[in-house]
């Protein structure tokens, strides 16, 4: 490899965990090693049961789903983008792959060998304990707590369709432990978990815990005859005894108690046993805590025949998405699994119109637009969707459209009774004009690209944010071909997405100062929606359209790839992504409080360090639109 390719790919490294953590002549040294790998679009990299290779992979451009077979059936796992690790199982372990690595576009993949990588990472404890946690607790970078990527592992057993996302998710244990002191005799601290129907008992002084006796010393150390009843409580008692801190995850708790071999926790205050004590988790809280765990909720959502089943599980949803905003877990994790559920319940809704109305009459796609597209609906928000059906001869047309409409009406209704609102503009797809064949689908599409604006007063940008929920890839591709190659080098649609996008109200006056609403219910309020989030979501596609990037449609990711496709503006595009985030959660929690949209913030309400946290999150704004003004010559803005 070249001195300048090895740059190149050290400096794409450079931007990732872990790989951040090494020099940047460590990385060139690796980068030397690397295998560059062009896959053509459908082709596999390794499959289930495969013999392992002898490297991991970095994604450098394209995508890759990561798929497993559950319940006879191949599930889609996961998507890798730019940047992210996949294919680790070789670092750690014997057995062969559980998943299937397929490239959905063509890709550029770097194989990195392990043994020219394991040196580095035994040399650097951030990068090994990096490695280490993220393979043994299945997790989406569980040390990334700047939200800089997303990592995949490897060490899976699927059963539920999706990664084990345990990690996100807390416990539900028991506050009131039966407390007991040395000095009481077994039998006296017997006959109290007998009467209180529980397995074990907290040895404690002061509210310290100084040991745990469970039906297993009563088993080994009093049945077999080694201690009388009349003995002291602490002669079986194990000490000291294993604390873990309030917050811990079901993930965590589970390496914990695999480790040391235990069937209980004891919860402290700080996770030390020189803190008061807050509880106890037994193997029994793990299983229950196993009912909420999304997999399992995505096997509900297959299961379900209503919307009142299909709105319990989105409730569920609803409080995984508190909780692990609560923990401070990285919110484009929470987005992934969010999107995922929430694209699987309009998958599903489509699945029950289609079992009251019969088999469609030709293939169709049923897609989910704007923020449901992006996979950044955390909130009860609005639904939008289109859809798209094959092209048949004009006498069966208005017969097929009528059937798709009753199809989009039923789907669309089921999907108000789980919550999300009706969208104000009509953007559903029982709306007539939302419901067409793909031939119209293209022209409506080549329209609002070859003369924006002209035949509508409203923004056509949020048709270009769109996912499959149901129905056929190949007519999702189509749309998606059409779209970039009529935009490439078209000046008038990126002037007027430019423009649209710059539109916007500014979040910051000229001292500073937040532009809050002048008038109306919401006066004095700052709306966090049209300010701070609209303005970034329609930069990022924007852009993305203009370099011709496929396939990433959440504002975050965008912006992290358009750091490595245009290095020169990197350093405003991460500050971007990070932003996004920010403004993201301070949505999202100023939801979850009010049960709302969460679109108006109250500033008074912040303390001063949030009020600072939000202030600084908009500051990227000005070089952003200092960047689209230059890079596509835009004048006509107010």
């Amino acid at each position: 490899m070249s001195n300048s390719i090895t740059e190149r790919v050290a400096l794409f490294l450079k931007a990732y965990k872990p790989f951040n953590y090494l020099s940047f002549d460590d990385l060139k040294k690796i980068a030397n090693a690397i295998r560059v790998i062009n896959l053509e679009k459908d082709k596999t990299l390794f499959q289930i049961n495969d013999s392992l290779h002898d490297s991991f992979y970095v994604l450098n451009s394209g995508v890759i789903h990561l798929t497993v077979i559950s319940d006879a059936e191949e599930s889609l796992l996961n998507k890798c983008y730019p940047g992210d690790i996949f294919g680790l199982r070789p670092f750690f372990a014997k057995n062969n792959y559980q998943m299937t690595a397929k490239a959905r576009e063509e890709s550029i993949v770097y194989a990195i060998p392990i043994d020219v990588f394991k040196p580095f990472a035994l040399q650097n404890s951030e990068v090994l304990n990096f490695l280490l946690e993220s393979f043994a607790t299945n997790t989406r970078n569980p040390l990334d707590k700047e939200n800089t990527r997303n990592f995949l592992s490897d060490n899976l057993h699927l059963s539920d369709n999706q990664s084990d996302v345990s990690y996100f998710q807390s416990l539900t244990y028991n506050k009131n432990p039966l407390k007991v002191k040395r000095e009481d005799s077994i039998k006296e601290v017997a006959e109290l978990m007998s009467d209180n129907l529980i397995e074990s008992a907290l040895v404690v002084e002061n509210n310290l815990a100084k040991g745990i006796v469970t039906d297993s010393d009563f088993r080994a150390k009093v049945a077999t005859g080694k201690h009388g009843i009349q003995s002291f409580i602490d002669k079986i008692m194990t000490s000291p005894v294993l604390t873990v801190p309030e917050n811990i995850s079901l993930a965590e708790a589970q390496l914990v108690m695999i480790t040391h071999n235990l069937n209980h926790l004891c919860v402290t205050e700080d996770g030390t046993d020189k803190t008061p004590i807050k509880g106890i988790i037994s193997q029994n809280d793990l299983i229950a805590a196993q009912a909420n765990n999304p997999g399992v909720l995505l096997k509900e959502i297959k299961r379900s025949l209503s919307a009142a089943e299909l709105k319990h599980v989105r409730e569920s949803l609803t409080s995984i998405i508190q909780t692990s905003i609560s923990k401070n877990i990285p919110l484009n994790h929470i987005n992934a699994i969010a999107g995922e559920v929430t694209l699987a319940i309009v998958r599903r809704a489509v699945e029950q119109a289609i079992l009251e109305l019969g088999s469609p009459p030709v293939p169709f796609a049923f897609l989910s637009i704007g923020s449901q597209g992006r996979k950044e609906q955390l909130l009860y928000t609005d639904h939008d969707n289109i859809l798209v059906f094959q092209d048949v001869s004009a006498e069966k047309y208005r017969d097929v459209k009528d059937y798709f409409l009753q199809l989009a009406k039923k789907t669309t209704g089921t999907l108000e009774q789980v919550g999300f609102l009706h969208c104000p503009y009509g953007h559903v797809a029982n709306n007539t004009n939302l419901c067409k064949s793909l031939t119209d689908w293209v022209k409506q599409y080549n329209s609002w690209i070859n003369t924006p604006g002209e035949n509508t007063n409203e923004s056509c940008t949020i048709f270009f944010d769109y996912e499959l929920a149901f129905g056929e890839q190949s007519i999702e591709n189509a749309i998606t071909e059409n779209i970039f190659k009529n935009v490439k080098n078209n000046t008038l649609f990126y002037d007027y997405l430019g423009n649209d996008a710059l539109r916007k109200p500014a979040p910051l006056n000229f001292f500073k100062k937040f532009n809050l609403e002048e008038e109306g219910e919401n006066k004095g309020k700052f709306d966090i929606k049209t300010k701070g989030l609209m303005p970034l979501t329609e930069c990022a596609r924007l852009l993305v359209l203009s370099f011709g990037i496929k396939g990433i449609n959440n504002t975050y990711s965008r912006f992290k790839q358009l750091a490595i496709s245009d290095a020169n503006h990197a350093e405003i595009y991460l500050e971007c992504a990070e932003a996004f985030l920010v403004l993201s959660k301070f949505r999202a929690m100023e939801g979850l409080k009010n049960d709302n949209t969460g679109e108006f913030i109250d500033i008074d309400e912040l303390s001063k360090t949030d009020k600072e946290k939000l202030k600084h999150a908009l500051m990227p704004f000005r070089n952003l639109e200092e960047l689209i003004k230059d890079k596509f010559q835009l004048t006509q803005f107010s």
